[in-house]
């Protein structure tokens, strides 16, 4: 699908804020929506002093704080400090582009296959290549775990888990060949890096895999064992955890203290809300 753009993307994150009516917005990416729970706190503190006292959760699984100091596209230097000592911004140079979403459950109760240590690996690739950190802040990666809850959703690069070992890559609308789960995250990156070769360059870059003029890789058939699309994550006890909506307002530290009852680590989900991981949950 050819796109004609005329600017770059202007997704925000904490050196790149939105400047919205009440002040600053920052987006804090999640890998696969997990947040420490201490982390959290922290992070609540800081909206309390700098912002509107809320940490707000978007339907990519990330957060987002509002009403920060800030002027000409900045934030103001304290605020961002204080957002890097709650541990949520782990580097200044790929913020934008740690974009991973993963099923949910993944690891605490059915699918095919834990892929949290894939989110990981993926992470830390993208992280440690400087050319990486020139991907668009839209650029999205979903692994889903074999139970078709973000199997479907749209994405620019992907892996689907086909049993405990093998998965199937997502390149933009079409499916890529099937790999090792250990070997995913590498496979994952090496595309993201041919994707940066092929989008070419200034305003009129392409933003996601599917404006390419050509295919990343020769396009093939979706393996049989390709999950069908699964229903959106009930609120409520769900396998693994007790999965809740957040509030319209936002989270306060209110609602944390009845979150993390229990937990030291929270899942925030693509459905915004938050699955609060069950004691002794596994794959």
């Amino acid at each position: 699908m050819t796109v004609i753009r005329d600017r770059q993307d202007r997704c925000p994150g904490a050196l790149r804020p939105w400047p919205a009516g009440d002040g600053m917005l920052v987006r804090l990416r999640l890998i696969g929506g997990r947040v420490q729970v201490s982390r959290l706190r922290r992070l609540i503190e800081v909206a309390e002093r700098f912002g509107d006292g809320r940490v707000h959760v978007t339907s990519r699984a990330n957060l987002q704080v509002r009403g920060f100091p800030g002027r000409d596209g900045l934030l103001d230097e304290a605020a961002l400090s204080a957002l890097e000592h709650t541990g949520l911004l782990p580097t200044r140079t790929h913020e934008l582009v740690r974009n991973v979403m993963l099923s949910p459950q993944s690891g605490l109760a059915g699918g095919k296959a834990d892929l949290r240590d894939v989110a990981d690996e993926l992470d830390r690739l993208l992280c440690a290549d400087p050319a990486l950190g020139t991907l668009p802040g839209r650029f999205l990666f979903v692994l889903d775990d074999g139970r078709g809850d973000v199997a479907h959703r749209s994405c620019d690069l992907g892996l689907v888990a086909l049993d405990e070992q093998i998965g199937q890559l997502r390149i933009g609308e079409g499916w890529g060949e099937t790999v090792p789960l250990g070997a995913a995250a590498g496979r994952l990156a090496d595309l993201a890096s041919a994707f940066l070769r092929a989008r070419g360059a200034g305003d009129s870059a392409a933003w996601h895999v599917n404006e390419l003029a050509e295919p990343l890789a020769e396009p093939l058939d979706a393996d049989p064992r390709i999950p069908p699309r699964a229903e959106p994550l009930p609120f409520g006890e769900v396998p693994g955890g007790r999965h809740v909506a957040t509030p319209e307002a936002g989270i306060d530290r209110d609602v944390v203290a009845s979150l993390a009852a229990g937990s030291n680590e929270l899942i925030i989900t693509p459905w915004r809300g938050v699955l609060i991981p069950k004691a002794g949950s596994h794959a």
